[in-house]
């Protein structure tokens, strides 16, 4: 049986959920947002691209398969908290070395169960993603003063890509081709699709300028997932432009955002985002839909990208931008995932036709 511990979710409009607490007794802020995801929860917890956000799994059961360090996709949890419907107590899985609980309480992340996660999820829909303040506590917990936390946050005014990047170059694998990873926040998933592909890749930090990319004489450069506001980092999508006609570029996510700010085009932010495994998207040449994985909370706005770049994929969602390339030179990103884990793979094959530009 689990511990009982206490557990209060704030949100800046005012609503309140209690419930039963799991993980580390502790207070945290961040930008409550979802995740469709059935599986793959480790994954998300520690994917850099939830920095700064509290998550809330839409399915309901979740920690029944435990954790391991391998199935992380950084060195430690980036999430504030965590907020789930019902929480394994017993969880079965040969590879596993821990439970979710004991791996969040030694991480010091907060999470709650026990909840109406539809109700909550109808209201990130309905009025947008928002503040919150998680709190797991023992006696009582004061919701007044969780409110005022979570009403001080603002979530787009925080670099969260300086806090998640590399300080220093990083190397991976051997190969005969060579690429420079822009870590604005990647994931490692990036990193072993590129290296079962026979490519020496090196992660560098976010602010590596693009004549210290070019140091490395890289054979392409690929702009890596992250968290965050893309309008915060000018200076950095301005260093991608430098690159266009050098070498091969590949952006993923918050790197499809930066690749369109470096052609000129403007970023906006999504109501409540796309977050999970299950987000249609169409090829737009190839008139061809995959099911993909995705977590941003911003766009390429559409109207504003240049005539010499065009949009490549479409979500049949919302109609947003998934994709653009460059109509003559080797520049292209995606917004979503190719890498994803533990899935789908529908589109793990742009790390092949990236290696093939190299």
């Amino acid at each position: 049986m689990l511990a009982e511990k206490k557990a209060v979710l704030v949100l800046s409009d005012g609503s309140i959920f209690f419930g039963k607490g799991f993980g580390a007794t502790e207070r945290r802020v961040g930008e409550i947002v979802f995740t469709t995801n059935m599986t793959g929860y480790e994954e998300s917890l520690t994917d850099p691209s939830y920095a700064g956000q509290i998550l809330v799994s839409t399915y309901p059961l979740i920690g029944n398969y435990g954790t391991k360090p391998e199935w992380c996709e950084s060195g430690q949890m980036q999430v504030e908290g965590y907020a789930v419907r019902e929480l394994c107590a017993l969880p079965r899985h040969e590879k596993s070395t821990s439970s979710l609980g004991k791996r969040m309480e030694d991480a010091g992340i907060p999470g709650i169960w026990g909840i109406d996660t539809r109700f909550l999820v109808r209201q990130i829909r309905n009025s947008g993603v928002m503040p919150s303040c998680l709190s797991v506590y023992e006696k009582e917990e004061d919701t007044q003063e969780l409110l005022s936390m979570a009403r001080e946050l603002d979530y787009s005014k925080i670099n969260f890509v300086e806090k998640v990047s590399v300080g220093e170059a990083a190397h991976y694998g051997k190969g005969s081709k060579k690429v420079v990873l822009v870590d604005y926040g990647a994931k490692m998933g990036i990193v072993h699709e590129l290296v079962k592909r026979g490519v020496e890749t090196i992660v560098v930090p976010f602010s590596t300028s693009a004549e210290e990319m070019l140091a490395f004489s890289p054979d392409g450069i690929l702009a890596s997932n992250g968290p965050g506001d893309p309008a915060l980092l000018a200076k950095e999508s301005s260093e991608l432009r430098k690159l266009f006609g050098k070498l091969p570029v590949f952006g993923i996510c918050l790197g499809n955002q930066l690749l369109g700010k470096a052609a000129g085009a403007k970023t906006y932010k999504l109501k409540f985002g796309h977050r999970g495994g299950n987000h249609p998207v169409l090829d737009v040449k190839a008139n061809k839909v995959t099911i993909t994985t995705q977590n941003h909370g911003f766009a390429v706005d559409e109207k504003t990208l240049p005539s010499e770049f065009e949009v490549t994929h479409r979500n049949l969602i919302d109609g947003t931008v998934e994709g653009i390339c460059h109509r003559e030179l080797p520049v292209f990103a995606v917004q979503y995932h190719p890498e994803a884990n533990p899935g789908p793979c529908d589109s793990k094959q742009l790390f092949d036709k990236f290696v093939g530009m190299l």
